[in-house]
């Protein structure tokens, strides 16, 4: 079983899980052609199409316990394949209430489910003594009328109450989140998409979001998803950081790779590809 835990520095890095997604390849790659596909069926699921964890990376740094992405939220019925965050939270001996910061990579609702509950109408962080944060791209993104129903459907009952319930912070590239953790606009999946970059005792890691949804992207990197909002700058975003990871070496925990979704952007004989840690 991989290992669920990734170290850099003093930084300890915990992958937990919403639950898994899975979508038809055409549904979800409407422009690449099925037969591009061939000869990458490695990066398929067994019965050829794609599916992604909802990770939640749970962050020790500086004294604080931050959560990154909390996936779709509460389940909607017993056959829903989300909704395991809270219980997966047990599993390691971790309570809501042990976070004090939530960060947002984006604002789309696979990311922000867990943030809020409501009870009579009324919202509460699920997060009770945390701070949240988001782009302040994406927080008016979401705002935007024409984005709303399509990409940022979730986003009046799990982010616009934050801001009322004073627990919201907008963030900016370069912001400092920690001493040891840093904000990297990484924009294009949304104006405002952020990864956060760690740096701690001379080791570097990277909490990617969605600049990848599938491993092929890595090699094929003009490959792009129904659910990037902005496809050229998507393209552009992509390659400088495919670029810079395999340059530098850096560790990765991204989001939505299969669990635990840490790993290294290597090549070998020519092909760019991720080596799980």
């Amino acid at each position: 079983m991989p290992n669920d835990k990734l170290t850099i520095g003093n930084v300890e890095i915990t992958s937990l899980s919403d639950g898994v997604l899975a979508f038809d390849l055409c549904n979800f790659f409407p422009d690449i052609a099925k037969e591009d596909w061939k000869g990458q069926e490695d990066h398929l699921s067994a019965d050829g199409g794609v599916s992604f964890n909802l990770a939640c990376y749970l962050i020790k740094s500086d004294g604080h316990t931050i959560v990154v992405d909390t996936g779709l939220g509460p389940k909607q019925s017993a056959e829903t394949p989300w909704g395991e965050l809270l219980d997966d939270f047990k599993t390691h001996g971790m309570r809501a209430e042990d976070v004090d910061m939530v960060v947002m990579t984006h604002a789309h609702r696979d990311h922000i489910g867990w943030n809020l509950t409501t009870t009579d109408g009324k919202y509460a962080p699920t997060f009770t003594n945390a701070q949240y944060y988001v782009s302040a791209r994406d927080w008016e993104a979401c705002h935007d009328p024409a984005l709303i129903q399509d990409r940022f459907p979730n986003a009046p009952e799990c982010v616009w109450p934050l801001e009322d319930l004073g627990v919201l912070n907008l963030m900016e590239d370069g912001q400092q989140i920690t001493s040891e953790i840093t904000t990297l606009a990484t924009p294009g999946h949304t104006p405002g998409h952020m990864s956060l970059m760690i740096s701690s005792q001379g080791e570097n890691g990277l909490v990617l979001g969605d600049v990848l949804h599938n491993t092929a992207q890595i090699e094929n990197i003009d490959w792009v998803s129904r659910a990037d909002i902005d496809p050229v700058q998507t393209r552009i975003t992509r390659r400088e950081m495919m670029d810079r990871l395999e340059r530098e070496g850096i560790p990765v925990a991204a989001v939505h790779l299969a669990k635990p979704g840490f790993g290294k952007i290597v090549r070998e004989n020519g092909r760019r590809f991720w080596q799980g840690l």
